[in-house]
């Protein structure tokens, strides 16, 4: 039995930790560290906005990247560094270098270039991209790192911080890859990802496809050459195949055609056209099977176009991957899903377990233990430029990151 002690607390022994964080609630440095959190929070709501405020778009997280890296040197954390993907790391040590937690939240938004990420306040509540998904997780990141060192919080495990890249959208979760796969390969033992907002709890990591689909041909003059095959029908004949989709809704499987494009002109033939299509679900089966009748009905698109028009000018086409996320779960009765439950019901928060995409899917896939939780609060509109974050009682999400910290750091 491997027992310690946290500052200024009677030993609590490693075994049954997990089955009860609610006997931590009531340690004297837990207690100092909630405390803290209270108290910090309007300084950690100012972060929030100020943090939110650096434009971090697709695949241009460096700014606010480099921000976080003097952040995490003014908290104290050792061996700060930025990795080749982006990812700010800095690292809270324990007695030992194992268990090794790993805390995340994500840098990017969803939103491109040119953006106004100017924050406004009404009371309690705040308006602007990004301010909930992830701007509160990374503010949670902060307020657990300066409560845990005022309270003098000591873990017998490591716990790394992680600000990572490439999380929404095509970034395809580039930043998790990179993590696990060449910057702390191999040295993560269990990783929680914050995200978002309210008090949820994520342990099924929901798989995506996505493709940029492209049909080409020769192209002509509407009327001149008349009789033409033609990319863009070719890519409707397709659209309608995909909608047609049967999908099963246990596991929940889905499709989406989110974007099109192409031609030149409304009296030409056009020689391009594209669309990008999502398909996503927990179960890797499934979305291989919704995948595989993609792919057909591609080919069978294009087929038909190119006999309805005689074959002549025929087209082609191609998809390319452009996104893939893996699916993955943690099961319930895991001992990080089943610490993080208990961590809840010691707060007085309702179990709510749900499924999603997030940095989680990485470790999942992998089979490393890994949640993701909400970052506290409540709000609106996320991925909109209308989005927006309630502050009230919003340091309930930072005292559940902490808690469940210092209870995973065994």
């Amino acid at each position: 039995m491997n027992c310690f002690r946290t500052v200024l607390l009677f030993p609590v022994c490693a075994i049954g930790l997990a089955q009860n964080p609610a006997g931590l609630v009531n340690d004297p440095s837990i207690r100092a560290a909630f405390a803290a959190i209270e108290r910090n929070e309007p300084r950690m709501v100012e972060e929030q906005i100020r943090v939110c405020q650096i434009a971090a778009p697709p695949f241009h997280e460096e700014v606010r990247g480099r921000e976080f890296e003097r952040l995490f040197r003014s908290a104290g954390l050792k061996d700060v560094r930025i990795d080749r993907a982006g990812n700010v790391i800095g690292v809270r040590p324990g007695r030992s270098a194992h268990p090794n937690l790993v805390f995340a939240a994500h840098l990017d938004t969803v939103f491109p270039e040119g953006t106004n990420v100017q924050v406004t306040r009404d009371g309690t509540v705040l308006k602007g991209p990004g301010i909930g998904d992830d701007c509160r997780g990374l503010a949670v990141l902060l307020g657990m790192i300066a409560a845990l060192d005022e309270a003098h919080v000591e873990t017998p495990g490591t716990i790394t911080f992680v600000a990572d890249v490439g999380e929404e959208g095509l970034g395809d979760l580039r930043g998790m890859k990179e993590l696990f796969g060449a910057t702390l390969k191999g040295q993560i033992d269990k990783f929680v990802s914050i995200d978002g907002i309210g008090l949820g709890l994520t342990h099924i990591g929901v798989g995506s496809n996505r493709y940029r689909v492209t049909f080409k041909g020769p192209g002509g003059h509407s009327y001149g050459a008349f009789g033409m095959a033609n990319p863009i029908q070719a890519m409707g004949r397709a659209i309608a195949k995909i909608d047609a989709f049967e999908v099963p809704a246990q596991p929940k499987t889905t499709f989406n055609v989110g974007r099109v494009g192409g031609g030149t002109s409304v009296n030409a033939i056009p020689f391009e056209a594209w669309m990008e299509v999502d398909m996503r679900s927990a179960d890797p089966a499934a979305l291989k099977a919704v995948d595989e009748k993609f792919q057909a009905a591609l080919h069978a698109a294009v087929e038909e176009e190119n006999q309805r028009w005689h074959n002549r000018g025929p087209i082609s086409v191609s998809a390319e991957l452009v996104g893939l996320r893996p699916a993955g779960q943690t099961p319930k009765e895991s001992p990080i899903v089943q610490t993080a439950l208990a961590v809840s019901r010691a707060l007085d928060i309702a179990e709510s377990l749900h499924e999603g995409s997030t940095d989680a899917n990485v470790p999942m896939n992998l089979g490393i233990p890994a949640i993701t939780i909400s970052g506290g609060g409540a709000g609106s509109g996320a991925h909109s430029l209308n989005e927006t974050f309630d502050t009230r009682d919003s340091w309930r999400g930072t005292q559940r990151a902490l808690l469940l910290a210092v209870a995973l750091a065994r």
